[in-house]
């Protein structure tokens, strides 16, 4: 990572630094002295900001779990026959991942070796057991073939959805996102739909 040399540092552009470092060697082969000489500044200015790089952690998952509870509360997500609000989920949750593409990688690298990063598991695990809820609320409306088991079809779906943070790369196209989104969606519900 090349070094920035900054007179001044917001917790926002400390943060951003400090998620691209967490990403590239690992948080927990990431040392304060690493992320001082990434953001350009000493370790006690980066103390100004923030307690530590756990604290760093916490508000970097956090925003990307902010970002996909958000979709569950959005009018698509609420209100419809559940296929459709799944299908609003799945599209919005690549669209999310692609505008928080270094905080959701992040977020899926997290191995629960700290406090914070068990936290960020469980509210993972909370976000996709509301998922397969939603498929499973989408079976029982005879929407989804039967023959599919909604476990392993929440799992595909996700590893579908999380495998775009090893390869997808950010595109200047605004269109793109909504491109990419329709077509995991397509994908994953030409297959699980039940047939008309």
């Amino acid at each position: 990572m090349t070094t920035a040399r900054r007179d001044t540092y917001t917790p926002e552009t400390l943060l951003a630094v400090a998620v691209g470092v967490f990403n590239e060697r690992g948080y927990d082969g990431t040392s304060m002295e690493h992320l001082s000489k990434a953001a350009g500044i000493s370790k006690s200015s980066i103390y100004h900001h923030v307690a530590g790089k756990e604290e760093l952690l916490r508000r970097a998952v956090s925003r990307a779990l902010d970002g996909l509870f958000a979709i569950l509360d959005e009018p698509g997500a609420q209100s419809g026959r559940a296929v459709e609000r799944v299908e609003h989920v799945t599209r919005r949750t690549v669209e999310v991942l692609i505008a928080e593409l270094p905080y959701v990688t992040l977020l899926l690298r997290v191995r629960g070796n700290t406090a914070t990063e068990r936290w960020a598991m469980e509210r993972r695990r909370e976000f996709d057991h509301r998922v397969a809820d939603l498929l499973g609320a989408a079976a029982a409306e005879g929407d989804l073939r039967s023959d599919v088991d909604i476990r392993l079809a929440t799992r595909l779906l996700f590893g579908m959805i999380n495998s775009l943070v090893e390869w997808y790369r950010p595109h200047p196209d605004p269109a793109e996102r909504a491109q990419i989104a329709e077509t995991v969606a397509r994908m994953a519900f030409d297959g699980l739909r039940k047939a008309r």
